[in-house]
């Protein structure tokens, strides 16, 4: 079974505040002088289901286009910490995650996710958190909202405890709909070379 875990892109969806809105344009139409439709697409580095690359919350970072792409591809298990409040702390994690863990965690902390409109009380991941997850060997983690921190954290201690272990990120995944387990996870960045993140495709396939 296969569980598409991207939000559906389209005008008027919630965006950080500030950045830039999803736009969509038809730019050539089928008539009879033009065989094909071709589209033009305004959006950010940051819309929907997307991969933050290092040099998104470091200067020195490497940019999206340059990252490993074995990460975002393989084993993972989804973990549910719904009703974690405002920061998804080392103690919720280990108490939901037992026993050796796969190199990639995805966190469901919404019941069910905003797709219709922006929301500042998003539950975080404490940097603890992360640090504990690096050292337990997971080189990604997935989160189905819209940035590990706090959205007005200026600090940004889960990505930095990101950086410490070498990790990979993802955000804003919908996992309205997929159990706690184990899966296999899809989730490639596009090669945008000197940018700091990148919308995915990102899917989860049940194991036999």
């Amino acid at each position: 079974m296969l569980y598409d875990i991207t939000p559906p892109l389209c005008p008027g969806m919630p965006v950080w505040p500030g950045d830039t809105p999803f736009d969509a344009q038809r730019t050539w139409h089928i008539t009879d002088a033009c065989p094909v439709n071709v589209s033009r697409l305004s959006l950010s580095t940051h819309t929907g289901a997307h991969a933050d690359a290092p040099l998104h919350y470091r200067q020195d970072g490497l940019p999206i286009g340059e990252v490993d792409l074995n990460p975002y591809l393989g084993p993972c298990r989804v973990v549910h910490c719904l009703d974690a409040g405002e920061l998804i702390t080392r103690s919720q994690l280990q108490a939901r995650l037992q026993g050796v863990l796969p190199p990639r965690i995805l966190i469901r902390s919404y019941h069910r996710f905003p797709l219709l409109q922006w929301d500042d009380d998003f539950a975080a991941i404490a940097g603890d958190a992360i640090d504990w997850l690096g050292e337990q060997g997971v080189r990604l983690i997935g989160t189905d909202t819209a940035s590990l921190d706090p959205v007005h954290s200026k600090t940004l201690d889960a990505h930095h405890a990101v950086a410490r272990h070498g990790m990979s990120i993802l955000e804003n995944l919908l996992l309205d709909d997929v159990p706690e387990g184990a899966y296999e996870l899809i989730a490639l960045p596009l090669k945008l070379m000197n940018l700091d993140a990148s919308p995915v495709r990102a899917v989860l396939r049940t194991l036999p």
